[in-house]
């Protein structure tokens, strides 16, 4: 079976926003139909082994294609934290596709409880309080090794301060099947 094209479909959504065609992407639903059903994407570029861009969607709500296309373009264009991509890194960036499953609450008691149910370099993390959320990838772990430094990291990023399980928030976990260059 011919695996699915997802990093060339990313690479050309980019590339659409500077010099190439759109996406065919009534081509790529005839060959590949599993690329209309809705599934959850995130697009991380990086540049030199530095990222550069990651932009995503948590829940599937519209078809892999779409998610796909434009997490790229939004990740190369919209990442509030660089300034667009150029011409000249676009040809140097490497691409990075990770699909994801559906989040699933999991049920703690106290931060032991959490800790015993959470599987370092597995899961993906979505911590919500209120109206604050934050999301870390299962790569994430790569750089943040153990619980303490990853949750800290996740909770600034929530706005949540540095201990965010001291508010008890909801954590859901997911898992994802990456594709790189």
């Amino acid at each position: 079976m011919t695996p699915l094209p997802y990093l060339q479909i990313a690479r050309e959504a980019i590339d659409s926003k500077f010099e190439g065609p759109a996406v065919n992407k009534s081509g790529y639903l005839k060959q590949y139909p599993t690329l209309g059903t809705h599934k959850a994407t995130f697009v991380t570029l990086t540049l030199h082994g530095q990222l550069r861009g990651c932009i995503g969607s948590l829940i599937a709500h519209r078809p892999l294609i779409d998610d796909l296309i434009s997490n790229a373009q939004s990740a190369a264009f919209h990442d509030p934290r660089f300034s667009p991509l150029t011409l000249a890194e676009f040809h140097k960036v490497s691409i990075e596709v990770s699909l994801l499953s559906e989040p699933l609450l999991l049920e703690y008691t106290d931060t032991e409880d959490l800790k015993s149910k959470i599987r370092i370099d597995k899961d993906g993390i979505i911590l919500r309080y209120g109206n604050n959320q934050a999301t870390f990838l299962p790569q994430v772990w790569e750089e943040l090794h153990d619980f303490e430094s990853f949750f800290a990291h996740l909770g600034m990023k929530a706005g949540l301060g540095s201990n965010p399980l001291l508010y008890h928030p909801e954590i859901y976990t997911y898992q994802v099947e990456k594709i790189k260059e």
